[in-house]
C-alpha cells in the first residue's frame, strides 16, 4: 500500500464526504484498510515498513473514531469545508435553548441531591430525545442544505447536551455507590 496521506477519513474508509454514513459501510471500510495495514502484517518487513504501517494503522483508528461519533463526525466534515465550530470561544446560544439547559441543569441538581434515580434516568432520556432530533437537524442542514453555519451552531448545542448528559451518568453512579 502506497501510503497517501492527503485523503481524508471519508476517503480513507471508502465513504462519502457527507454527514450521513451507513454504519456498516463505516465498519467495513475500517475493518478492510485495518487488514491491510495491521502492524502485525508487516513483522517480517524492513523498519521503514513497519513505522509506515504502523501510521496507516493509526491513521485508520482516529478516522474511525471521528466518523463513528456524531458530533466528532460533524466537526471534522465541517473543518473540511472550512467552517470552525468555534465551540471554546462562542458560547452564545438562543435565549429558549439556554432556558431549557439551566431547567434541566437545575433538575438534576435536585434529583442527585435527592438521590433520585427514576428522576435522573428520566432526564437523561429527555436529554437523549433532544440530541437525536438535533442529530436530525444536523444532518439536513449539512447534507441537504449545505448550511454550515447551522451546522456549527448544532455542533455547540449538542456539545452542552453531550455535557450535561455526562453530569447525569456522574450523578446515577454517585447514587448507585
Amino acid at each position: 500500500m502506497t501510503p497517501d496521506f492527503s485523503r481524508d477519513h471519508f476517503e480513507l474508509l471508502g465513504l462519502a464526504v457527507r454527514f450521513a454514513v451507513d454504519a456498516a459501510r463505516l465498519e467495513r471500510g475500517y475493518r478492510d484498510l485495518q487488514s491491510q495495514v495491521h502492524p502485525d502484517r508487516f513483522a517480517a518487513a524492513t523498519e521503514a515498513e513497519r513505522r509506515v504501517a504502523m501510521q496507516w494503522a493509526t491513521r485508520a483508528n482516529e478516522a474511525y473514531r471521528t466518523l463513528r461519533d456524531p458530533i466528532e463526525r460533524a466537526r471534522y466534515l465541517l473543518q473540511l469545508r472550512g467552517y470552525d465550530t468555534e465551540e471554546e470561544s462562542n458560547t452564545s446560544m438562543p435565549a429558549d435553548f439556554l432556558m431549557q439547559q439551566m431547567e434541566w441543569r437545575e433538575a438534576v441538581d435536585v434529583a442527585r441531591d435527592a438521590g433520585d434515580v427514576s428522576e435522573l434516568e428520566r432526564l437523561r432520556g429527555d436529554i437523549r430525545r433532544s440530541r437525536d432530533e438535533m442529530l436530525v437537524m444536523l444532518e439536513r442542514a449539512l447534507d441537504a442544505d449545505a448550511n454550515f453555519v447551522a451546522g456549527c451552531s448544532l455542533v455547540r448545542k449538542l456539545r452542552f447536551l453531550e455535557k450535561l448528559e455526562a453530569e447525569i451518568d456522574s450523578a446515577l453512579e454517585l447514587t448507585e455507590h
